[in-house]
């Protein structure tokens, strides 16, 4: 056979390494496509003369593009036959990416866990972005439910991995250049609020919403060069439960992290993902609201010109979020989509 069917569960193994195809070089074109997709509006990422005054070399690529160009290499040996990608963690951020820049993903598999119906499994990988030299620019976890070919094949290789439920403060930023805060312009940034001005327990409505469109999210995961079948094949997807195409995960990730910009316009750069999940799915037509929680302000050690802010960002599709939709009792308020925990950096 010379056609890819991608792995199906049984046919991974505990330890093993996967080299993923086709490096990535991503370009200013990569930058003008995402923004428009997206709309994100923080300046480090907009402007060469900003960053540059910042004390960036210019402008770095979004972190988010950066994860989804990392992940969608993974996507051919993981997540082909994935029913739903369920969750993240251990994820950091671990230097700037810049246009020009060449990236290529390994992953290795670190626990699989047999489904109790024994038609599927959840396949835990932890997968490494690198550039083209083989320095790391992006590590992170996630799991991923994977069909089984056969039902009745047995599996003897299973493993829950212990993650770390957040990345620890130290962690985060030690790659950054030194960063000065005297020439972060925050009329240009769009917002006046600095790392000082947020406090734990916080919680902003980011107000506006974005309507998902099926172009875009096709143009979305293509760009990206994502290949799981529940994104594309319409066809296919008419015998499933929903009847239709899936949104990928990442896109409302996207959407979200783009609409924080209100409230959250000084939070330059993301440093770490703590947690993730996607509650429910996303469907063309929908729209997107988010709010996010301050869960914890953090200082850096041996950084005086930024600090962290531990964000849990909720996304909601067909509800705006003036009331924090959240849990509804001890289950999840049926309009959220999105649950995402993670660090992101802020000028002092």
């Amino acid at each position: 056979m010379k056609t890819n069917p991608g792995r199906f569960f049984e046919d991974f193994r505990l330890g093993e390494t996967i080299r993923h195809a086709t490096p990535r070089t991503v370009t200013t074109g990569d930058v003008a496509l995402y923004t428009a997709l997206y709309g994100p509006r923080f300046a480090v990422q907009s402007s060469d003369a900003f960053a540059a005054a910042f004390g960036y070399a210019r402008a770095p690529l979004d972190d988010l593009l950066v994860f989804h160009i990392v992940f969608g290499k993974t996507v051919p040996d993981i997540s082909l036959n994935a029913v739903a990608n369920l969750g993240y963690a251990e994820g950091r951020f671990l230097r700037p990416v810049y246009p020009g820049e060449t990236l290529n993903s390994v992953s290795e598999v670190i626990g699989l866990k047999e489904s109790s119906n024994r038609q599927t499994g959840v396949v835990y990988v932890r997968s490494t972005g690198y550039d083209a030299q083989g320095g790391a620019v992006l590590s992170y976890c996630r799991w991923v439910l994977v069909r089984k070919r056969d039902p009745e094949a047995a599996i003897t290789d299973e493993a829950v991995p212990t993650l770390a439920k957040a990345v620890a403060p130290e962690d985060l930023a030690a790659a950054l250049p030194p960063l000065n805060p005297h020439g972060y312009d925050l009329g240009l940034a769009g917002s006046p609020h600095r790392f000082g001005d947020y406090q734990a327990g916080e919680r902003i409505d980011h107000v506006d919403g974005m309507t998902v469109e099926e172009a875009e999210h096709q143009i979305a995961t293509r760009l990206f060069q994502n290949t799981a079948k529940v994104h594309f094949d319409g066809f296919a997807a008419k015998d499933t439960r929903f009847g239709k195409r899936l949104i990928y995960g990442g896109h409302v990730i996207s959407l979200a992290r783009a609409l924080s910009f209100n409230g959250l316009g000084n939070a330059f750069s993301i440093a770490g993902i703590n947690a993730g999940r996607h509650v429910a799915p996303l469907f063309a037509g929908d729209t997107v609201y988010a709010w996010s929680e301050v869960v914890a302000v953090a200082e850096l050690p041996g950084r005086q010109d930024v600090g962290a802010l531990r964000l849990r960002t909720i996304a909601t599709k067909n509800q705006p979020c003036t009331a924090h939709p959240d849990k509804a009792g001890d289950a999840t308020d049926p309009a959220v989509i999105l649950d995402l925990d993670y660090w992101a950096l802020m000028p002092r």
